[in-house]
């Protein structure tokens, strides 16, 4: 009886093992097949650009030609067949990003320490633009996530939170000063109660209290946060998924993040894979150029 239940094993796992390759796709690519390759895509990431908004404290970034160490020149399609950019990066706390905890808390996790679950998530956006328009310093509280909860049911364990008070409509014209903010007991009932992975907001902090309290307790308590998030006013409440793409910065404190929601094939808003040039990806009329005036590469 022992050897015939370890041969039917060794049948089940061989079969299992055969079924795995090329002519029998995985469950993953036929759901990518069935729904994510009709879905629509929205970017929700700002472009990382010389004189940018950014918090008062942070020098402005810069942009240079990036110098052959030989020569001690740019580089040139030219004399070099490519060129490449230099950046001078004052902080890793900048534009859309992603605070790691290690930002206020040296013994959570670093930039290249957040694990690569991160990637791909639930997405829920409570939407508090309405009362951010009565008043700028508006702090999302609990009892907008209640109200949340009431029209679109729980929050998931696990998901993503993003509120949508329309600040960053405005970028780069925009106040860094005067924010909306979310509520020290909010985050703390969105991590406690509802278990999420992390939230994210529009401004550039949190909040406006003079010891950063929302954000010190996120992120001394091992909590990531999202911040300098755009677009949400093109993502709905439910039923889209969040991909986060960052860099492994040793070390770093926050990461540069290209957020991308992912919605349904119905939805208004977004691009769907292969209705725009991807492979190769499109030829511009004008050429990219070194403008030394604007102090980056342009077309214009």
């Amino acid at each position: 009886m022992r050897v015939l239940s370890v041969t039917t094993c060794i049948f089940a796992i061989s079969a299992w093992a055969a079924g795995s390759h090329s002519n029998n796709p995985s469950r993953l690519w036929k759901a990518y097949d069935s729904v994510l390759s009709n879905a629509k895509y929205v970017d929700l990431t700002h472009t990382i650009e010389p004189d940018m908004p950014i918090w008062r404290g942070f020098g402005n970034i810069t942009f240079s030609q990036a110098v052959n160490k030989l020569t001690g020149k740019p580089f040139t399609y030219e004399k070099d067949l490519f060129v490449a950019n230099a950046y001078q990066l004052t902080t890793d706390q900048m534009g859309t990003q992603l605070d790691a905890p290690a930002h206020f808390n040296p013994y959570f996790a670093a930039a290249d320490e957040i694990p690569a679950t991160f990637a791909l998530r639930k997405l829920v956006v409570i939407d508090v633009s309405d009362k951010v328009a009565q008043n700028a310093s508006y702090a999302t509280s609990v009892q907008d996530v209640l109200e949340w909860e009431a029209k679109h049911g729980r929050i998931p364990a696990g998901a993503v939170v993003f509120v949508r008070s329309d600040w960053s409509k405005t970028w780069p014209a925009v106040d860094t000063d005067v924010f909306p903010q979310v509520s020290l007991e909010t985050v703390q009932f969105l991590h406690l109660q509802r278990r999420i992975l992390f939230h994210g907001h529009e401004p550039l902090d949190t909040d406006m209290t003079s010891d950063f309290a929302a954000e010190r307790w996120l992120l001394t308590h091992g909590y990531a946060q999202a911040e300098g998030v755009t677009n949400l006013h093109m993502v709905p409440a439910t039923g889209c998924l969040l991909s986060t793409g960052f860099p492994k910065f040793l070390g770093g404190t926050g990461n540069y993040v290209r957020y991308v929601a992912i919605c349904t094939s119905d939805w208004p808003q977004g691009v769907v894979p292969g209705t725009i040039p991807e492979a190769p990806l499109p030829e511009y009329q004008n050429a990219l150029i070194w403008d030394a005036q604007k102090g980056h590469r342009s077309r214009k």
